[in-house]
């Protein structure tokens, strides 16, 4: 049997007050609707309000179903209507037509919303009573204006997130349902600007005009909907281009302890993508606003922000905020994956947004699990990296290529978060603090990176110059171990230590100085063929850069011959060894 209520209260606010027959009128609706079992006529009650600040009309709120049918409503509707159709607007459309159509045809109708109240909030968090249907990731409006997200559904009532102050928000405030989930405002316009974790723009350059709406929670593409990773997303940096190479449509995750030059390798690769058709997303999440401010500096210097969407929830943004970034950054990615466009999205760091999510969990009262984070961490991370893909040709044939960025804790790569973000990625750049403190910039660790895509995500050219290199690389340091205290080696082990330093050397690279593939493949060739080793190891690097001006100003067939065909047949090794050596005598003489 079902339980009966006790009572069931209906409000009715007015701005003059309704006749007999009216009032009449309205009982009627309330009984037709509401009267079963469970609700009898005899405990329905009826009290009325005088609220002038409706403007005209009347709101009806029947347990917690609202009917508004005030001026006020009304306009909101109105200005709903419009948003949706800016919203939805394309070039080329005759705005106006389209305006005054919407107008005359504008139906207004009583708004049906669900209506809550707050019992709890503090903290970012908000617990609302009376809205049991509210879904997952529903967006709620407060009676002060704030929006907020539904993120944990009890038997009585829900908690949700709030984006913004909650200082305006009291125990007892209304709340409406939205029946929407949560989402940002996507376009081609928002290219070369700055916003924050709803989409809003935060860099003082005015409004954003939208083209799209897309949910910040979305499925992954499935695995007939994609394409295996066989094209290369070059980073411009030769240590990880040739050894770690990495797809478009890959997840490589950037691994290290904090300043070693994370941030550094995917600055880089945005710069290194100008010319290329590709669209880069850069999220920051908890850094400091002047951190995110220089970056953005950088990228205007490079020309890079003209094919740059950067979404800022800085150290000072609450923690929901800080939570949501990632997934908004994603849709945006999204939207232009979808119109067939290779992106470039770099999450820096989900360190921190597990932390703020574990914040925002312990402040739910979920369970705290291993390290006090609950027990969907996992869940968090891997349904915001499985969103990266490249498309099948049915599907748009777009990517979306993504860089997760993890800070260690004294190179701890066995700690939770880091583990688990190894386990969902294809493959990880580990940067090891003491070859940073060493001089060796990126401090890549040959040993502990990877990338599970391999040399399926590089040109011929580039995987047959790379060759033996990370091989050559790995001995060198276990050599480099036995031979530190010893003083007679023989020749060979001598050739090897050199031949090693000479690879370190070039490998060292300046921030903001990308290598293009035919320039890395040249360097490769260079020190494969051992005609460095005469060279002071403090010269190679100055060596290495004359060398590429000297081919780019002398031999630009060579450059030509390598970015056309992305092949390195022995014809073409032949002439870069011979371009090595005339430039090397020239070299000598300075």
């Amino acid at each position: 049997m079902s339980r009966k209520k006790n009572s069931f209260e209906c409000t009715l606010r007015y701005v003059t007050k309704p006749t007999d027959e009216q009032l009449e009128k309205i009982k009627n609706f309330v009984y037709k609707k509401y009267v079963s079992e469970e609700i009898p006529e005899e405990i329905i009650s009826f009290d009325l309000i005088e609220d002038k600040s409706l403007g005209g009309g009347f709101i009806l709120k029947c347990g917690n179903e609202q009917y508004n049918w005030s001026t006020k409503g009304r306009t909101e509707q109105f200005t709903e209507t419009i948003e949706r159709l800016k919203r939805n607007m394309t070039p080329g459309m005759d705005v106006m037509s389209i305006l005054r159509t919407t107008v005359e045809e504008f139906e207004l109708a009583a708004a049906h919303r669900h209506v809550g109240y707050v019992t709890y909030v503090g903290d970012g968090i908000a617990t609302v009573a009376g809205i049991p249907h509210a879904a997952y990731g529903e967006i709620l409006i407060f009676e002060c204006g704030i929006k907020g997200m539904v993120q944990d559904i009890r038997p009585d009532e829900i908690a949700a997130i709030l984006f913004g102050s909650d200082r305006e928000i009291r125990v007892g405030s209304r709340v409406a349902r939205t029946v929407r989930s949560a989402g940002v405002p996507v376009g081609e316009d928002f290219l070369g600007r700055v916003v924050n974790a709803l989409g809003e723009p935060i860099d003082g350059e005015g409004p954003i005009d939208e083209s799209d709406y897309r949910p910040v929670e979305n499925a992954a593409p499935s695995i007939v909907d994609r394409k295996s990773v066989d094209t290369p997303m070059e980073t411009g940096i030769l240590a990880i281009d040739s050894m770690f190479p990495i797809g478009r449509g890959q997840r490589e995750l950037i691994i290290g302890d904090r300043q070693t030059g994370k941030t550094s390798i995917a600055l880089d690769t945005i710069i290194n993508q100008k010319g290329k058709d590709v669209v880069c997303v850069y999220v920051a999440i908890g850094q400091k606003a002047s951190t995110i401010a220089k970056l953005v500096g950088n990228l205007k210097k490079h020309e890079a922000m003209d094919y740059t969407v950067v979404v800022n929830a800085s150290a000072s943004e609450p923690a929901p905020m800080q939570y949501i970034a990632p997934y908004a950054g994603c849709a945006i990615a999204e939207y232009f994956m979808y119109k067939g466009k290779d992106v470039l999205i770099v999450y820096d760091d989900l360190s921190k947004h597990a932390v703020a999510y574990r914040a925002l969990s312990l402040l739910l009262e979920r369970p705290p699990g291993r390290e006090a984070y609950p027990g969907d961490v996992f869940y968090l991370h891997s349904r915001l990296l499985e969103r990266s893909a490249r498309l099948n040709k049915a599907n748009g044939g777009g990517s979306i290529t993504a860089l997760p960025i993890i800070e260690t804790q004294a190179g701890d790569v066995s700690a939770y978060i880091p583990t688990n973000v190894i386990s969902i990625t294809d493959g990880q750049i580990y940067l090891e603090s003491t070859l940073f403190n060493l001089g060796m910039r990126p401090a890549v660790n040959v040993g502990l990176s990877v990338s599970r895509v391999g040399g399926a995500a590089q040109t011929k050219a580039m995987k047959k110059a790379a060759g033996s290199i990370r091989i050559d690389l790995a001995q060198f340091r276990e050599m480099e171990v036995f031979t530190q205290f010893s003083s007679d080696l023989d020749a060979t082990t001598k050739a090897q230590l050199l031949h090693g330093n000479i690879l370190m050397e070039l490998l060292k690279q300046p921030l903001g100085k990308p290598l293009s593939m035919a320039e890395q493949v040249i360097t490769l060739v260079a020190a494969n063929s051992r005609s460095m080793e005469d060279i002071k190891l403090d010269e190679v690097k100055r060596f290495q850069m004359a060398l590429l001006e000297f081919i780019k100003a002398e031999h630009s067939e060579i450059l030509t011959g390598l970015n056309q065909s992305g092949n390195l047949d022995d014809e073409m090794k032949g002439m870069i060894i011979d371009a090595v050596k005339e430039f090397k005598e020239a070299f000598k003489k300075e």
